[in-house]
């Protein structure tokens, strides 16, 4: 069984997919890929990628919440960058959301990404 998770503290879906979608168990919960706009308005927070960075954390962590979870239940996380060369500014922005385990982790250099952002991440929370 699939149940629909919907915050609105995070941007509402682009597309046809949900903001996060728990299974039977309750406890473990996949977060659809989230990129830095603002969801009061919809719009990129800035080109600045720190800015991006953080408000993707934010966003991760609002649709986190509203599965009654944290960012420290997330078990798999993937990063998507267009720029490899800030893969350095996540580890450093990552250090100021999680809590030692970090969780497992991929990071994907990528050609472009939906409303011309630079970064996207997506997770697997298993709420502890």
């Amino acid at each position: 069984m699939k149940n629909k998770i919907n915050t609105d503290l995070a941007p509402s879906a682009i597309g046809t997919y949900s903001q996060a979608i728990s299974v039977s168990d309750g406890l473990t919960v996949y977060l659809s890929g989230q990129i830095p706009l603002l969801p009061s308005t919809m719009e990129m927070i800035s080109d600045n990628i720190d800015d991006q960075i953080k408000q993707v954390f934010e966003n991760l962590k609002s649709v986190c919440k509203a599965s009654n979870g944290d960012l420290n239940d997330i078990v798999k996380l993937n990063v998507f960058l267009t720029d490899l060369s800030n893969f350095s500014k996540v580890n450093d922005i990552m250090a100021g959301y999680f809590d030692e385990p970090y969780p497992a982790r991929a990071a994907v250099g990528i050609k472009e990404l939906p409303r011309g952002a630079l970064v996207e991440m997506d997770a697997v929370m298993v709420i502890s």
